[in-house]
């Protein structure tokens, strides 16, 4: 017989402790406990019955299923539920990570090319996926005004081409979905995280982006802002959105998270290069798109650098993180992905 130890913290909500015992392939005992709120109290030992007899590889769809069940219509949960009980256990069953169980480096900014920026991305997810690199946080760094649009837009309904020619913009589309980044060397914040999907694992789509950026959020209330995620990606305060994520989900076990949060925008030049339309803020209670944007600068007072090194540093205190230098044969493996795939009209239009 084994014994097993897993935890999550709830996003917004409480915490949830899976103590287990497994033997021969199957848990033996179960004790769910924390800090969370749970009427009736009887519903406890139901779900820890629940978990009993399930297989130590079952996915979290079926714990989530067996806890509910057990649980019942009538039972409140409060400041968790059962896909939080799922992500305990299958922690505690060594299927799901924590921040905790990696070692994390930290890549200051590097000035490269945006061909390059978004060709990296690829390369060190792919690297942290095959093991031949730990979870990162990337800085980005960049001279040439930018657009960068997702994976998945139009370029001809995303961009002007009559803006991106007066203002000499490069256009280039990354990996990962969402929208386009209007992004001049030094008027935003561009970040990446590259990490196993382990450590998401149980977590929806919408709970992982605030989970991976609570050390954002925690940065930023240390530059004096106070900033909330508003589903599905949006990151904003109370006096507008200041930034907005994406992910992609590769094959090999590992995932990007990135983010661009607006610093000293020109949001004239910017509504000029991008295409954004009516519908696109109709959700966003504002009839402009100038007035959608509060960027960092305004809210802060500081300079851009000073707030990239207090995300460095709340990284480096959440986490343990040690800062590294880009190493070479990962650059050259992004020039050439950039030079292959990135860079040409093929990947730009691949949706026209």
């Amino acid at each position: 017989m084994a014994e097993h130890h897993g935890e999550y913290k709830v996003p917004g909500g409480k915490l949830v402790v899976a103590d287990l015992a497994t033997d021969d392939g199957a848990i033996t005992w179960a004790s769910i406990n924390g800090d969370f709120f749970l009427e009736p109290d009887e519903a406890l030992i139901d779900i820890n019955t629940a978990l009993t007899g399930l297989s130590t590889d079952s996915p979290n769809a079926t714990i989530s299923a067996a806890v509910a069940e057990a649980a019942g219509p009538g039972t409140v949960m409060f400041g968790f539920d059962a896909d939080a009980v799922a992500v305990a256990v299958r922690r505690a069953l060594g299927h799901a990570t924590t921040w905790a169980d990696h070692e994390w480096e930290i890549i200051p900014p590097t000035p490269l090319h945006i061909t390059e920026q978004v060709a990296l991305d690829e390369v060190l997810t792919r690297e942290v996926g095959d093991g031949r690199r730990n979870p990162t946080l990337r800085l980005w760094e960049w001279d040439e005004p930018s657009v960068v649009i997702g994976t998945f837009q139009s370029y001809r309904n995303e961009v002007d081409p009559d803006g991106v020619a007066r203002h000499g913009i490069t256009v280039v589309r990354r990996v990962s979905g969402g929208g386009a980044m209007f992004m001049e060397a030094g008027n935003c914040i561009t970040y990446s995280l590259y990490l196993p999907t382990s450590l998401v694992d149980g977590l929806t789509f919408a709970d992982s982006y605030p989970f991976l950026d609570a050390w954002v959020m925690e940065a930023l209330a240390a530059v004096g802002v106070k900033a909330f995620y508003k589903p599905l990606n949006d990151i904003a305060t109370e006096a507008g959105k200041i930034g907005g994520a994406a992910q992609k989900r590769f094959g090999n076990g590992a995932m990007l998270h990135h983010v661009t949060m607006s610093y000293d925008i020109d949001a004239d030049k910017m509504t000029s290069v991008l295409r954004i339309g009516r519908e696109k803020i109709s959700d966003k209670g504002i009839a402009s798109a100038q007035k959608r944007v509060d960027p960092l600068k305004r809210q802060t007072g500081l300079a851009r650098g000073s707030i990239i090194e207090e995300m460095m540093a709340t990284f480096d205190r959440r986490y343990g993180a040690r800062r590294v230098s880009l190493p070479p044969s990962s650059l050259e493996d992004a020039r050439r992905l950039a030079a292959a795939k990135f860079a040409t009209t093929t990947w730009l239009h691949r949706v026209p």
